[in-house]
């Protein structure tokens, strides 16, 4: 046992926010990407040390640290079909979305107040709940405001595009190191289906006119993005008949243009939403759809894989929403900044990733030298890299692809209702999350009960909490190396 995770334990005396336990054991492994396998090795230090530590430009960040968005910005230039921005919508998780408006002001003492709470946070975004951009002297005040007063903070936006170039200097001079932009087409014919309208040089334009002057502004900002050395992350909604095939056109013509990830989520489409998609019927897509697309672009831009699709006040690890414990009525009057947590913590995870590095390399070469075929795996965890996720309080399951090629990182599930409350498990609920595993090979979590174990097997889902607490990809490994030798039958008797 590290007595390094001790001593954390002990400095935050409280095992929700140390996603370093002290029950773990000091070695195993992780994954060291972006949106794709790339680590350390594969691109310029300079990169590297801009995206290490964020959770959205790196998919083994995101096991480790938080980001923060703050709602700053609602006034929006465009309307998208699949868009429907609300406020007091605690329980709704989607972009868009957000319990109450700040002020520059108020957002200042609520970035401080959970600077000092969260010790993992590392990123403050601003996505809306309109256009960051557009929005933009809300944008910058808050951005200055809060650089001041904690100078390690990585800055981020999120954006449609349109306003975009008229801000890039600014953004470049504020040290901002990553942008999103949201695109969903190069072919303004399939913008016009997406978009009924946008707000340009102070006129509505409609049509194919709207779609071709957004398509040449996001093109525009992206290109002075990437000569500024500016990283872009690109956010496709996948909207099946409508953007599907084409986002492989997309996905190549952003990444001649300098973008650094390229994150195709799935289209929310549910008619309680209020989108014109939800009450017009129009679907997303199924997850192998999802994946079957992502797999099509294998060779373009690299991929995101690991998004949340998150609030636009979202805080804590991806996967996980705080919020609403960082309400305006709950944050002291006045907040001073303190490091202290933050310090301490970055150490931590940084003595970890050596171990990481070269246990995922001793994995990966197992994997290839044993592997004959590629199996799907259900990870339960609470982050650090670890399984440390009992089943029946998952929220979500991250999805990992094992085979000749190692472990690779290819998405999530969510579970729409937990099975286990208050000790008991709901018949319909493990129903719905069989539902959400299918195509799923196998599950990895820290606990799990004989009813759930033995209903995944008439599924034929093996579940198994041999491996708790262990790094995610040395478990996957391990458990590759053994499932040939042990049926499902076996693993859930």
């Amino acid at each position: 046992m590290s007595g390094q995770l001790v001593a954390f334990d002990d400095l935050f005396n409280d095992a929700s926010q140390a996603t370093l336990r002290s029950e773990i054991p000091s070695s195993g492994c992780s994954s060291s990407s972006c949106g794709s396998s790339a680590g350390p090795g594969d691109m310029p230090p300079e990169v590297w040390a801009k995206i290490k530590d964020h959770p959205c430009y790196s998919e083994e960040a995101h096991h480790y640290f938080a980001r923060m968005h703050v709602a700053v910005a609602p006034a929006c230039n465009i309307q998208c079909n699949y868009c429907n921005r609300k406020y007091d919508c605690a329980n709704e998780s989607r972009p868009g979305v957000v319990s109450e408006k700040l002020t520059p002001d108020q957002a200042l003492r609520k970035v401080v107040t959970v600077a000092n709470e969260v010790p993992q946070l590392s990123v403050l975004g601003i996505a809306g709940p309109g256009d960051a951009c557009y929005d933009w002297k809300k944008t910058k005040a808050t951005f200055e405001a809060v650089s001041r007063e904690i100078t390690d903070i990585k800055l981020c936006i999120s954006t449609n595009g349109l306003a975009l170039p008229d801000h890039v200097d600014e953004l470049a001079a504020m040290n901002v190191d990553h942008v999103t932009i949201t695109i969903n087409m190069v072919d303004p014919e399939i913008g016009t289906k997406i978009y009924p309208w946008i707000y340009f040089r102070n006129r509505r334009y409609t049509g194919l006119e709207a779609s071709q002057i957004l398509h040449e502004r996001q093109m525009q900002g992206l290109e002075m993005l990437t000569s500024r050395g500016i990283l872009t992350k690109i956010n496709s909604v996948m909207i099946p008949g409508v953007n599907d095939e084409h986002l492989k056109v997309v996905n190549a013509e952003v990444k001649k243009r300098g973008a650094f990830l390229h994150n195709i989520m799935p289209l929310i489409s549910d008619p309680a939403h209020g989108t014109h998609y939800g009450l017009t019927g129009q679907r997303g897509p199924t997850h192998a759809e999802l994946k079957a697309l992502q797999d099509a672009c294998a060779g373009g831009a690299n991929l995101m894989r690991h998004c949340r699709q998150c609030r636009a006040d979202a805080v804590g690890l991806l996967g996980e929403d705080r919020g609403q414990e960082f309400t305006l009525d709950q944050l002291p009057n006045a907040v001073h900044y303190d490091p202290a947590k933050r310090e301490a913590y970055r150490e931590l995870v940084a003595s970890e990733r050596g171990d990481h590095v070269a246990a995922k390399t001793r994995a990966a070469a197992e994997l290839k030298e044993n592997a004959d075929r590629a199996i799907l795996v259900a990870i339960a965890t609470k982050g650090g890299g670890r399984i440390n996720e009992h089943f029946g309080h998952a929220r979500e399951f991250q999805v990992y692809e094992a085979g000749r090629d190692g472990v690779k990182f290819i998405g999530h599930r969510k579970v729409e209702d937990t099975y286990c409350l208050g000790g008991f498990g709901e018949d319909a609920t493990l129903d719905s999350v069989i539902r959400t595993l299918e195509g799923v090979d196998a599950v990895l979590c820290s606990k799990v009960g004989d009813c759930p174990r033995k209903d995944l097997a008439k599924a034929g889902i093996a579940v198994t909490d041999a491996y708790a607490f262990d790094y995610i990809e040395a478990a996957i490994a391990s458990y590759y190396a053994s499932e040939h030798a042990v049926p499902v039958q076996a693993l859930s008797a």
